[in-house]
């Protein structure tokens, strides 16, 4: 998917949070967004999403500009072409692991209990399906948010802090699920960190700050 955000700028009452961002990611091209902490990075992840709202300039996923879709259409956007990765995992604690990375599928009518396999398979955790999120370690669990990410194939992933969590080692295996099953799917991956060594994995680092965002 076609990314472009173009002279995009929001503010909280008379706070500023970012201003004036303009980017473009190109359909397979992974993109990491760093800056300093209340820069708006996830703020703008969000807008990126349909999530949050913006006051100025325009957000597009290929030839859709989504600040013109109503809610609904916003949602059925998402549900068909974008994957969201959190750092704070975001699993249902009364769902196993296999039913957990099956919701985007239940979602858009196309349960594939063969897919949920081979994609937790994929991520190293094809014998966990059964497993409840409880009985996992973060690494596990972020593997888990990766997996019910891509499982409905979208044609963006967007990562907010996925390795903020955890420690290096750990981090470093996350990443490497990320990134191989983002290209598996040739998808678009844009991922906001405070991790260096997450963000030298892109093909490009940006820098957001409060005037805009620039190369890094």
């Amino acid at each position: 998917m076609h990314l472009r955000v173009v002279d995009l700028s929001k503010h909280y009452g008379s706070t500023p949070v970012f201003a004036h961002v303009s980017l473009d990611v190109a359909p397979g091209e992974f993109v990491a967004i760093v800056g300093e902490s209340g820069v708006g990075k996830s703020t703008l992840l969000n807008c990126m999403a349909g999530l949050d709202q913006w006051d100025s300039g325009s957000v597009h996923l290929d030839d859709t500009d989504i600040g013109a879709l109503d809610e609904d259409a916003r949602a059925l956007l998402r549900r068909r072409a974008v994957g969201f990765v959190f750092q704070a995992f975001h699993v249902l604690a009364h769902l196993d692991v296999a039913q957990n990375v099956a919701l985007p599928l239940l979602l858009l009518n196309a349960a594939d209990p063969q897919r949920v396999q081979n994609m937790l398979e994929a991520v190293g955790l094809g014998d966990l399906g059964a497993r409840l999120p409880q009985q996992l370690s973060g690494g596990q669990l972020q593997r888990v948010a990766i997996a019910r990410a891509l499982v409905h194939r979208p044609t963006l992933l967007l990562a907010d802090e996925p390795t903020g969590n955890l420690d290096p080692s750990t981090a470093a295996l996350v990443m490497d699920a990320l990134i191989t099953q983002t290209r598996a799917h040739g998808a678009s991956l844009v991922l906001v960190t405070h991790s260096r060594a997450a963000a030298e994995r892109a093909d490009r680092i940006l820098h957001l700050r409060a005037d805009g965002i620039v190369p890094d």
